[in-house]
């Protein structure tokens, strides 16, 4: 086991609803104490839908700090406190795509940006997916007012990736991870 790094002080710099900033001064291998610039958020969940035609849902949604709309896949923050992520994977699917699941696994798990955030991320594969009845259907709002919704053949979305079309990084994570565990039979699945 390496050096136990010790976080000796701590300032906030920003507190928000959705994440807050801080600066660390946390002590260094060498005997020094050097500053951290920490991200703190929720967390989130990434829903990788496949059809049983093979294909996977992708949304296209405006995504501000990049200034882009993005082709990327279902997904929202852990925002209800002790909800279970299936659930709440589930929520975001039913909401961002009009679509339910059968079946719902845990597929990959990812730390977006551990330089300097602290943004733990569960990617889930759906299947056995039917839609919503359009009575009970969720009313988008905000950016996701003009969300697109696509389905595109896995193996076409793996494309995508590989040509620059998907740089989310969750939906490249779980659109890989989903044609790997389709490659296996689905044998490296976790459940949910």
């Amino acid at each position: 086991m390496g050096f136990a790094h010790e976080t000796v002080s701590r300032d906030e710099r920003y507190h928000g609803a959705i994440f807050s900033v801080y600066t660390d001064q946390v002590t260094m291998s060498d005997g020094s104490t050097a500053a951290r610039d920490v991200v703190e958020n929720r967390g989130a969940v990434v829903v990788v839908a496949l059809d049983d035609q093979d294909r996977v849902v992708l949304i296209r949604q405006y995504r501000h700090p990049v200034k882009q709309h993005l082709w990327e896949l279902p997904a929202g923050l852990r925002d209800v406190v002790g909800e279970d992520e299936a659930l709440t994977a589930a929520r975001e699917l039913a909401e961002e795509a009009d679509l339910t699941a059968g079946r719902i696994e845990s597929l990959i798990d990812l730390h977006t940006s551990p330089g300097f955030a602290d943004e733990w991320v569960r990617v889930f594969l759906a299947r056995d997916l039917a839609p919503v009845p359009e009575a009970d259907r969720y009313v988008r709002t905000a950016e996701e007012a003009d969300l697109q919704v696509r389905l595109v053949d896995l193996d076409e979305a793996v494309a995508m990736v590989f040509r620059g079309e998907i740089t989310n990084a969750a939906a490249v994570g779980g659109i890989l991870a989903a044609a790997r565990a389709r490659d296996t039979g689905w044998k490296i699945l976790r459940s949910a």
